[in-house]
């Protein structure tokens, strides 16, 4: 996808991922320069006092940094990869709302996440539970803030997120993308961290009495992208999601006219109202296991079904053991 030529105020740059030259609308930062200086000036002025009363010290440079935010958004003076992904939106917002959650909240410990490279293509191959899928967006917030690199991870969803009003856009400008093996081959060939959850709605959506067990991981599709990329492959064992939600019964018929997957009843949900729709502060524990080498396989590997399967059966069966492992060392599902 090449960039484009000229963009309205307001409207992102598309910029391939090999490259983000910046730019700036002709029109854009009039509006967006008085709004930020009357807004500015109003807080240096009459307000500056009270403003360090409520915000602290320091609130001008965070001050600057909000409006300098606001300017780029309101001229469209940011970038997005070809993917539709908006690091910039990432950062300072999405990631910064999901933060307190993972840190205060499910008081996540995070284990091995120097196994993951800081440089150039992996694949993280997790386990799914939870009946939403915060176990995601929970390890989407651990990479990026744990590793040393910083890196970002690009999330391949099902179908059913970029067809939802609202959570689509969402999910793109988060780095998203539709799990097929050929955007998870160009992300991983383009050196990104790609994450993968095979077992897709069948973990999400199992019944709490199944917890920890792992379903079947499909037909190992990742797998071959990951050979034909020639990138390790990380496992990635998520101990804690399982009880957010309880999942203890299923209403299908309801599942089937809304076509959805499942609709739950957890032991706060339906009957708690909106309080049911929290989870529960479970303690987490994320941990990334050693790579699995792909790049000593030959060009071929990819297309050997055998191969493919016994590969995707070893990180499953990695996945699995440590799964067990950490369940033994937990004190407590909340503690």
């Amino acid at each position: 996808m090449s960039a484009a030529a000229e963009n309205a105020p307001g409207e992102a740059k598309v910029i391939p991922i090999e490259s983000a030259p910046s730019w700036t609308s002709p029109e854009g930062p009039k509006l967006a320069d008085r709004l930020a200086g009357a807004v500015g000036g109003a807080l240096s002025g009459p307000l500056g006092p009270a403003a360090t009363r409520l915000f602290g010290k320091g609130w001008e440079g965070r001050a600057a940094e909000g409006l300098a935010f606001l300017r780029r958004r309101v001229t469209g003076d940011y970038e997005v990869d070809e993917f539709g992904f908006d690091r910039e939106l990432t950062e300072e917002v999405l990631l910064s709302l999901l933060r307190p959650l993972a840190e205060k909240y499910f008081r996540i410990d995070v284990q091995g996440v120097e196994h993951i490279p800081a440089e150039g293509g992996a694949l993280i191959v997790a386990n799914h539970s939870g009946t939403i899928p915060l176990d995601a967006l929970m390890t989407q917030v651990v990479i990026h803030d744990h590793h040393p690199a910083r890196r970002h991870l690009r999330m391949l969803a099902a179908d059913l997120v970029f067809v939802l009003p609202g959570i689509n856009e969402l999910a793109r400008k988060a780095g998203h993308t539709l799990a097929c093996n050929e955007d998870a081959q160009a992300l991983l060939e383009r050196g990104e961290v790609v994450g993968v959850w095979p077992e897709g709605f069948k973990g999400i959506g199992k019944p709490f009495s199944e917890r920890y067990k792992l379903q079947r991981f499909g037909r190992g599709g990742f797998v071959a992208s990951a050979l034909r990329a020639r990138v390790p492959i990380v496992p990635c064992s998520i101990v804690g999601a399982e009880e957010t939600y309880p999942m203890i019964g299923n209403v299908k018929t309801l599942a089937r006219l809304l076509g959805l997957p499942y609709v739950p009843i957890t032991p706060t949900f339906p009957w708690l109202g909106p309080l049911g729709v929290l989870p529960l502060p479970t303690k987490w524990t994320i941990r990334f296991g050693e790579p699995i080498a792909t790049d000593t396989y030959p060009a071929e590997a990819a297309d050997d079904p055998m191969l493919v399967f016994d590969l995707a059966d070893e990180v499953r069966e990695t996945i699995q053991h440590t799964l067990y492992q950490l369940l033994v060392q937990r004190r407590s599902v909340f503690f």
